[in-house]
């Protein structure tokens, strides 16, 4: 099985709304942050990734026909040339809104590992995601000027890295017509679902259930 879907966008751009609605169309499953925190045997690959030593991508996304977020949207270029029958998707939102987002959801994990007081670790396993998110992607600088600039300069350059007929900018809020038009499937009769908002983000951690979504 090959991706024939990647994700490029950033975390908290409505990736938890795609990996959904790519499964329900058929690209199921679908690689997101969730998958590492269920699937902690991943850690290890993705710290060898961010190490950036030669991985074989057919290590974890053997099972899978689409990813998206943290940690895979990093690497949408070796993904897009590893597998390039895949069309890519780059997830988009208003900069700020992004941001408001990332500093009250996942920005702890970015900076290290996060213990709640029960002695429960929340987020990412293994020692990944500060190295690929906090230090590689964002310099280690989560100012929202700082951040904002970086978001800013990925998605420009998935946009000239990508060709335009391989490449769906993507708001979640545009809902099915776009998305289904691009991959070449029937819209559902279903609503247009959107899951992981921030206030169901922080209702999963004031419940202690330690996950650590990026939508």
């Amino acid at each position: 099985m090959a991706l024939q879907v990647i994700g490029a966008g950033f975390g908290r751009t409505g990736t938890m709304t795609l990996k959904l609605v790519l499964e329900q169309l058929g690209f199921a499953p679908c690689h997101h942050m969730f998958e590492v925190i269920t699937h902690p045997e991943q850690a290890p690959f993705w710290e060898r990734a961010a190490r950036g030593e030669s991985v074989d991508w057919e290590e974890v996304f053997a099972n899978y026909r689409a990813s998206c977020d943290w940690p895979s949207c990093a690497f949408y270029r070796e993904l897009a040339a590893r597998y390039p029958h895949a069309k890519v998707i780059l997830t988009e939102r208003d900069p700020h809104a992004w941001y408001r987002s990332v500093a009250n959801t996942i920005m702890p994990a970015m900076k290290g590992p996060v213990v709640l007081p029960n002695g429960t670790r929340m987020g990412p396993p293994g020692d990944f995601a500060p190295l690929l998110i906090g230090e590689k992607t964002f310099g280690n600088r989560f100012d929202e000027d700082s951040m904002i600039a970086v978001y800013k300069r990925h998605n420009e350059e998935v946009r000239r890295n990508i060709a335009k007929d391989r490449l769906l900018v993507f708001d979640p809020a545009q809902g099915w017509e776009p998305l289904c038009r691009f991959l070449g499937v029937a819209v559902p009769s279903a609503p247009f679902p959107h899951a992981n908002s921030t206030e169901e983000f922080r209702a999963r951690i004031l419940a202690g259930q330690g996950e650590n979504q990026n939508s």
